[in-house]
């Protein structure tokens, strides 16, 4: 009950942060005016930021642990909330996430989109000054608070899972129903539930290792700085057209043209990068695979393999000793 209690509460929290006209990105209640009403969004510990891959630190991480992410999840709604896109589940248990840089578990509250006019801008957090198309934000708060009043009076509080979009020639299956979804919803304030199960694990991309987790804020206000962040290097690939179904999305004033807020110092704030010591062995065995049978290796559906890609960074071969920190 208690796990039941804090998931209609972070719903009912997230609803109150973007109804209304209380906040938006452009005019006199755009970003530059948040810290005018809410104070905590002029902090020294925002979100988003521009992450410099040459000024990161690399550690190993212990593995993260998914737990129901590949479960096929029934009752799942979609929402117009007249800023964003918003996907949540009835089903319980809810998913939840552990390890990495999390001490303790943190249950899934809701995932949301933030995207730009066109492909070249759009994502809130930036690689070496870099914009993606779209960046999603899977949200979690910590299991031991008990609920997202509570969380948020804590600097632990949050975790945001964040994924980057990039565009494809090819369509994406898993991602069929969300954009089929989207053609009821254009309209702010509407719901609509998804006509098949859903799973997450077939919405992300394969390599769940590499990534950027910093301390940071929510994104809009009132910009609590209460989130462990984990950016995922790789990017899920998406065409065109199905980054143009949430442009459609509309607002009270017209369709949704862009819903990222520019970018805050970094400050004295390190960035840590987790590097996967397998990453080679395990593409080397899935080639291995392809080429000694002629066929490729067995994914989940929707998952397509063209979501693999070349390491952005020049990763050692070593292994390297697990570093103790705290976030």
């Amino acid at each position: 009950m208690q796990v039941v209690a804090a998931t209609v509460f972070v719903f009912a929290l997230f609803q109150a942060l973007t109804h209304g006209e209380e906040f938006g990105y452009d005019g006199n209640i755009g970003p530059e005016y948040w810290g005018e009403r809410y104070r905590e969004c002029a902090g020294k510990h925002q979100s988003p930021i521009n992450i410099n891959v040459l000024r990161v630190k690399q550690v190993t991480l212990p593995d993260l642990v998914l737990v129901g992410f590949d479960d096929s999840i029934d009752d799942v709604h979609v929402t117009n909330n007249g800023h964003t896109v918003l996907i949540e589940v009835q089903n319980e248990p809810h998913p939840r996430v552990r390890g990495g840089p999390l001490d303790g578990d943190y249950i899934f509250s809701q995932m949301h989109f933030h995207w730009g006019d066109n492909d070249t801008f759009g994502s809130e957090d930036k690689i070496n000054h870099r914009s993606f198309p779209m960046e999603l934000h899977m949200v979690f708060f910590k299991e031991e608070y008990q609920s997202a009043a509570e969380a948020v009076k804590h600097s632990d509080g949050l975790t945001v899972l964040a994924f980057f979009y990039e565009l494809d020639r090819h369509q994406h299956p898993a991602y069929d129903d969300i954009t089929s979804a989207l053609v009821n919803v254009t309209e702010p304030h509407t719901s609509v539930v998804m006509s098949h199960p859903f799973s997450f694990l077939n919405i992300l991309p394969y390599d769940l290792k590499r990534y950027f987790t910093y301390k940071g804020s929510l994104t809009t206000p009132p910009c609590s700085e209460v989130v462990i962040w984990l950016d995922f290097e790789q990017p899920i690939r998406l065409t065109h057209g199905q980054i143009e179904a949430f442009r459609e999305i509309r607002s009270a004033h017209g369709k949704i043209t862009h819903n990222f807020r520019p970018i805050q110092p970094i400050g004295d704030r390190v960035v840590f990068y987790n590097i996967d010591n397998n990453y080679y062995i395990y593409n080397e065995i899935d080639e291995r695979e392809e080429t000694t049978t002629g066929k490729p290796s067995k994914r989940k559906k929707g998952r397509s393999s063209a979501n693999r890609l070349v390491p952005t960074i020049v990763y050692t071969m070593t292994f390297t000793i697990l570093l103790l920190f705290s976030l």
